[in-house]
């Protein structure tokens, strides 16, 4: 069974930093895309960013030069380390990967960020 455990949201004040984690079971990490989405209050589901078995990183134009996805691959985590923050950015964060059997999506239960002064 593939399970996806967020961790790292909170509080923050504008222009400051945090670091989601998201751990992987269930599924061989190393050779799956790995990524974030966000849902803002009232807005659909927001790819954010993802990262592929080789590395290659994509990351939405709204948080291009500010965000960066990372993995480690030993321990079937990837990261997204966020800065200058805004209070733009505030939504639930969602760790996702692709579910290749059925084409949906496996989804982490959330994690809030709110950025606020």
């Amino acid at each position: 069974q593939v399970q996806l455990v967020e961790s790292g949201g909170g509080l923050v004040q504008p222009g400051g930093s945090l670091r989601l984690s998201c751990a992987a079971s269930g599924l061989v990490s190393s050779r799956s895309v790995l990524g974030w989405y966000r849902q803002a209050p009232g807005k659909a589901r927001k790819v954010v960013a993802f990262i592929t078995p080789d590395g290659s990183t994509h990351c939405d134009d709204s948080v291009k030069g500010r965000f960066t996805i990372s993995r480690d691959n030993v321990k079937n985590t990837v990261y997204l380390s966020m800065n200058s923050l805004e209070p733009g950015d505030t939504a639930v964060y969602y760790c996702y990967a692709p579910n290749y059997y059925s084409g949906g999506n496996y989804w982490g239960q959330g994690t809030q960020v709110t950025v606020s002064s």
